[in-house]
């Protein structure tokens, strides 16, 4: 009885889990990024290794699609639009294949993330664009993916392999998304003067909220800002001027979704009010 007892004792001992079995990769998880200006690119992949194999014509062979590297799909994400070659791509995550050739080589962005070099279907490639290989003097024993010659609105995607590597050209519009960039963060400048002013018009700091106010409508005049505006000159005694911004802020407010359904039958009356 003593005896069972003590076997009991250690059965939950044997049941604890044991720390899982960590084994090298023959063919490990790789991933390469690069910010182009204002474009962040990644490739995602797995990296193969020649292991004293022949791999251009015989583990690679020519004039086949190919998925560029082991296990499964390799990816390529770009955070904004570019271009592959000459082929405008928009942003995302594609999948790359390559027709390996003696002479040039096909890359392929594909729209299917989880094709495998048998199931890839042309008619999703988004774009394709043709390479020339060139020779390595040294031997690279595992596949890499590298980027070169990068500018702030270029960079060249490199596959090394063997003495194998491919160059692909990749494009980014850096100046077209700076402008853009620009141009949506100059249209709101005008917001944190309203902001302001609408904070010390609340407190009471009526004198402080024009002057801020007053730089909000130089930035871009708005129904909002120019009917703070009003409201705060009124707030002096300004009729006149405060009416003047009115009429500005309910021109401005005219074809505004929120303005035509929240605010114009207020600011109507509010103004009719003013005698």
């Amino acid at each position: 009885m003593k005896a069972l007892l003590i076997s009991a004792m250690f059965v939950p001992a044997l049941a604890v889990a044991q720390p899982a079995l960590e084994l090298p990769a023959l063919s490990p998880h790789a991933k390469v990024e690069q910010r182009v200006g204002v474009t962040d690119l990644s490739v995602d992949y797995s990296s193969p290794a020649v292991k004293g194999r022949k791999i251009w014509g015989e583990l690679v062979p020519y004039d086949k699609v190919w998925r560029a590297g082991a296990n499964q799909a390799t990816k390529l994400t770009a955070s904004r639009d570019f271009k592959l070659g000459t082929t405008a791509v928009k942003a995302g995550t594609y999948s790359v294949f390559m027709i390996p050739g003696k002479t040039s080589w096909s890359v392929m962005l594909n729209s299917d993330l989880t094709a495998s070099q048998d199931s890839h279907d042309p008619k999703k490639d988004v774009a394709k664009v043709t390479v020339t290989p060139a020779p390595q003097s040294e031997l690279r024993e595992r596949m890499v993916f590298v980027f070169s010659n990068t500018a702030d609105d270029k960079t060249a995607l490199d596959l090394e392999w063997e003495k194998v590597r491919i160059r692909i050209p990749i494009a980014v519009d850096t100046r077209g998304h700076s402008n853009a960039a620009i141009e949506a963060a100059t249209k709101e400048a005008w917001r944190p003067h309203f902001a302001s002013a609408n904070y010390l018009n609340e407190v009471g700091e009526t004198d402080r909220a024009l002057t801020l106010v007053a730089k909000s409508i130089v930035i871009q005049p708005t129904w909002r800002n120019e009917w703070l505006n009003a409201q705060l000159l009124m707030k002096k005694g300004k009729k006149a001027e405060a009416k003047a911004a009115a009429a500005r802020a309910q021109k401005l407010g005219a074809g505004d979704t929120g303005y035509e359904q929240f605010f114009k039958a207020t600011i109507t009356k509010t103004v009719a009010g003013w005698k």
